[in-house]
């Protein structure tokens, strides 16, 4: 039992107390934010290619160097294509 409250307390701790207020937001906003969100995710594991658009290190254009780009391990969203309607309903619920 204890294991079972110790997951569920880990499951929620990352996230908001209160839900998302996006009346005013459309859905190409929300796909941005998303995006944005996934982006920042990556970049916070201390790697700088994300994404086909990025930069590395010494200034060269990621490309298929690109975590979206290569099969397997991370896969952040890079483009408001790869974003799902779900997680777009999903995205104010929060």
């Amino acid at each position: 039992m204890r294991t079972f409250i110790f997951a569920l307390l880990a499951l929620t701790a990352g996230l908001p107390a209160y839900a998302r207020d996006c009346s005013k937001l459309s859905d190409a906003q929300i796909r941005a934010a998303i995006v944005q969100e996934s982006r920042e995710a990556y970049y916070r594991t201390g790697h700088p290619c994300a994404c086909p658009d990025d930069r590395a290190r010494n200034g060269s254009r990621c490309g298929r160097r690109s975590a979206y780009s290569r099969p397997g391990g991370a896969s952040p969203e890079c483009y408001p294509k790869d974003v799902r309607p779900i997680e777009v309903r999903d995205y104010c619920a929060q």
